[in-house]
């Protein structure tokens, strides 16, 4: 029998607040433990919580930029379980009444089109961390960090609509491009600010009615999360063909093994009993707010896009590079303005400016060479003054020194060959030299005529006009 997947993800982002959702605690990374701490985020008795008005204002950005709506008013709730890293014993989140609903993200994967549906967008506040060491029971100890307890999140719930692994694991990987792109999240998954939870089921290929599903917790990378979904597909469809039956249940996914192992089962899942949170009013949301966090959205990733595509014909490869983020698609349109020809600066973007930001690994908004400078290179280029091969030895020194393409160019004698007689020596002395391949030429190997003009290229240090340089050895070429 032939089955298919039904998939459906929910997301958990922390916010990029200065504070804490519920107080004023920094919610900076990296800090010594339990050092970012107040009565507030400890659960102490008496302790009262106060919305963080930046958080929600950053909530509703997603909401926008996911076409949800905003819900005029929602209701914050207690989630009540019991772990060592949740002081209080409950976590404050949204549960009947969230902050936004509906909504969708289109994205086009391998040719096809697909809209997978958003569900839900709702704030809650983060639990603390909990490490592990020992492995016995007679060693085992469990330190317990708060710094990350009340770090404000959002919850993106989606619709069970995607039907593979790599689907997705792509949505994810443009939900996360949005978030950064908005500024609302730093997409760091190794620290722990943007993780995954998949529900996974399988039925029988036309079937409408769900299959029994599992819940994957904690998948914090795009590669874990798709090789974590194809196992439990594939594990699932061997339980069914063998004649038993999925359970219902929570599983992790163990990177190392290739596999993911049970975590828990529905019996075993937790009875959270939420209740209206008491000590915080009904969230209010109305219109006017709604439309000055509008005014600050920035154009989208995939709108983008697709003007990159429109606007300067590039292909639509170079305008998804460029648009990974707002600072690159930023230089980019920079450096056009400045001169640059469309398909010129997004060749030496993709190419040497990425590889040398890579190598440094700095962000782009700290490129050794500025969008102006890089323009006043391919000016050099367009001109002729440089080859393009010379252009990635000056783009070298110019990320070195920090000095601009024209007075490298001028000063380190760099500039091309464009006189003919220059050339013509040159020729004439590598035909001397390579008088057997420029025979073997002249016989009809028409591959030694590459040889030829590298070394023509060899013996001008790269400064001979490769086009003036093609055309004058095949005229001596063909004179003799």
């Amino acid at each position: 029998m032939q089955y298919e997947p039904v998939i459906g993800l929910e997301i958990h982002a922390q916010l990029l607040t200065q504070t804490k959702i519920f107080c004023g605690c920094s919610t900076a990374f990296g800090a010594a433990p339990n050092s970012q701490v107040c009565p507030v985020c400890l659960g102490l008795p008496g302790a009262l919580p106060v919305l963080n008005r930046t958080a929600v204002d950053y909530a509703i950005k997603a909401a926008l930029a996911l076409g949800c709506d905003v819900r005029p008013q929602s209701i914050f709730a207690r989630k009540n379980y019991f772990y060592p890293d949740l002081p209080k014993g409950y976590q404050i989140s949204q549960y009947e009444h969230p902050l936004a609903v509906g909504g969708a993200l289109e994205f086009v994967l391998q040719g096809t089109a697909r809209r997978i549906g958003i569900t839900r967008i709702h704030l809650e506040e983060d639990a603390g961390k909990s490490l592990h060491e020992g492995f016995f029971d007679s060693d085992r100890k469990t330190y317990v960090d708060f710094n990350r307890s009340g770090v404000p999140l959002i919850e993106i719930v989606t619709e069970p609509d995607m039907r593979s692994a790599a689907e997705a694991a792509e949505f994810f990987s443009r939900l996360r491009d949005i978030l950064v792109w908005l500024g609302i999240n730093d997409g760091n998954m190794e620290e722990g600010s943007l993780r995954c939870d998949a529900n996974v089921s399988v039925r029988p290929a036309g079937q409408r009615t769900f299959g029994t599903k599992t819940e994957v917790k904690n998948l914090n990378s795009f590669r874990y999360l798709q090789k974590a979904l194809e196992y439990e597909i594939v594990r699932q469809i061997d339980v069914l063909n063998e004649g038993g039956a999925v359970r219902q249940e929570t599983r992790l996914w163990d990177s190392g093994a290739g596999r993911t192992v049970s975590m828990r089962s529905k019996e075993e899942a937790h009875d959270y009993r939420y209740f209206p949170e008491p000590d915080l009013p009904p969230l209010v949301v109305d219109a006017a707010r709604i439309e000055r966090v509008r005014a600050t959205m920035p154009e989208l990733p995939e709108a983008r896009r697709r003007r990159f595509v429109a606007a300067y014909g590039i292909p639509e490869y170079d305008a998804g590079v460029l648009t990974q983020s707002a600072a690159i698609a930023d230089y980019f349109e920079r450096t056009t303005a400045a001169g640059a020809t469309p398909k010129a600066a997004s060749n030496w973007i993709m190419g040497e400016l990425l590889r040398v930001l890579n190598e440094r690994g700095v962000p782009v908004t700290e490129a050794p060479v500025s969008p102006e400078g890089l323009a006043a290179l391919i000016a050099l280029i367009d001109q002729g003054t440089i080859s393009s091969a010379i252009a990635k030895d000056v783009f070298a020194r110019m990320v070195d020194t920090g000095r601009p393409a024209d007075d490298i160019v001028r000063t380190e004698g760099l500039a091309q060959i464009g006189d003919e007689d220059a050339i013509r020596a040159a020729i004439r002395d590598v035909l001397a030299e390579h008088a057997a391949a420029a025979a073997q030429y002249r016989a009809g190997k028409q591959q030694t005529f590459g040889f030829l003009v590298g070394q023509v290229m060899k013996a001008t240090k790269g400064k001979a006009n490769p086009k003036l340089a093609n055309q004058l050895l095949r005229q001596e070429l063909d004179a003799r």
